[in-house]
Parts: C-alpha cells; sequence; structure tokens
C-alpha cells in the first residue's frame, strides 16, 4: 500500500480579498487623527440625528392621531369625536418642528464645545 500525501490550495478570490481587508481593517490600530475624526463624525451624527427622531415622533404621531379624527368624520359619521382628535393631532404636528430645533440646539449647547475643540485640533494638525 503506497501512502500519498496530498495538498490542494486555494488562494482567495477577489470578492473574499476585499472581504477579509475590510475585517481586518477594523481591528489595526487607528492613528489618533483617525481617532479624533471618528469622533467628530459620531458627535455631528448624534446632535443631528437626535433632534431629527425626536421632531419625526412628534410629527408622525400628530398625523396618525389626526388621521384617525378625519376617518371618524368622514367614514363613520362621528362628527364630534373626529373633530376632537383632529384638534388633537394638531398640537402635536404643529409643535413638532419647534421641538426639533429645540432639542437641536440643547445638543448643540451639549457637544458643541467638543465638536469645536475637536475641529481645531483637526485642523491645526493639517497646517
Amino acid at each position: 500500500m503506497s501512502e500519498k500525501f496530498e495538498y490542494k490550495y486555494s488562494a482567495p478570490t477577489q470578492k473574499e480579498r476585499k472581504e477579509i481587508d475590510s475585517i481586518r481593517s477594523q481591528y489595526l490600530a487607528k492613528s489618533k487623527e483617525e481617532s479624533k475624526l471618528d469622533r467628530l463624525r459620531y458627535l455631528d451624527s448624534k446632535v443631528k440625528s437626535y433632534s431629527t427622531i425626536v421632531g419625526l415622533t412628534l410629527g408622525i404621531i400628530g398625523t396618525l392621531v389626526f388621521g384617525l379624527g378625519l376617518t371618524f368624520i368622514l367614514e363613520w359619521d362621528m362628527f364630534t369625536i373626529g373633530a376632537i382628535l383632529m384638534l388633537v393631532g394638531v398640537g402635536p404636528i404643529i409643535i413638532a418642528y419647534y421641538a426639533y430645533k429645540f432639542v437641536l440646539n440643547k445638543m448643540k449647547a451639549k457637544y458643541g464645545e467638543e465638536i469645536i475643540e475637536l475641529s481645531n485640533e483637526l485642523l491645526s494638525e493639517d497646517e
């Protein structure tokens, strides 16, 4: 009986190489400049997204309540309840924009100093 040693090697495809490289890059140590820039991007998106979520949530809830009131009036001929629901729904719709601006200004006040500091550091490193 003859003993053979077989070895098969297959190199990763181009698509697999890209996937491997993207996974690998997540675990490599990043330079300080990249981490500062990442932090700046994170803070900026946090300020904008949180206020957008608040404004959209209020607007959507108000619109749904308003639509329910309209349905009461048009489909079920319940004018009084429908009118009350429509008036209740208009409230959140009206204050949605003001809530958005209020939360945006609060978040800017909370994170603005750090954002300015990081951006100044990044701009001074480039010069």
